[in-house]
């Protein structure tokens, strides 16, 4: 993963477009950071908003989860009808 570092001066949007694909692009503003561009991807694998827990355990890597459950305590009651 690449890391580009652009000034807001010279920021170029295609660019730095095309850098996001790499990597994060951190914008200054006065030679401090001030944002980051990200490929969209990139924000969806960052953010976990697109991942159910049916798409975790259905990852290759999902024989390495361990899903420790609690033990049930609710009990079946006697229904009168």
């Amino acid at each position: 993963m690449t890391i580009t570092t652009l000034s807001g001066h010279e920021l170029d949007l295609g660019s730095a477009k095309r850098a996001a694909n790499d990597g994060p692009v951190i914008i200054t503003d006065r030679g401090k950071p001030s944002h980051v561009l990200l490929s969209f991807g990139e924000y969806k694998r960052l953010t976990g908003t697109t991942r159910t827990l049916g798409d975790m355990l259905a990852a290759p890597s999902a024989d390495d989860i361990e899903l420790p459950l609690p033990a049930r305590v609710e009990r079946a009651r006697l229904v009168d009808l």
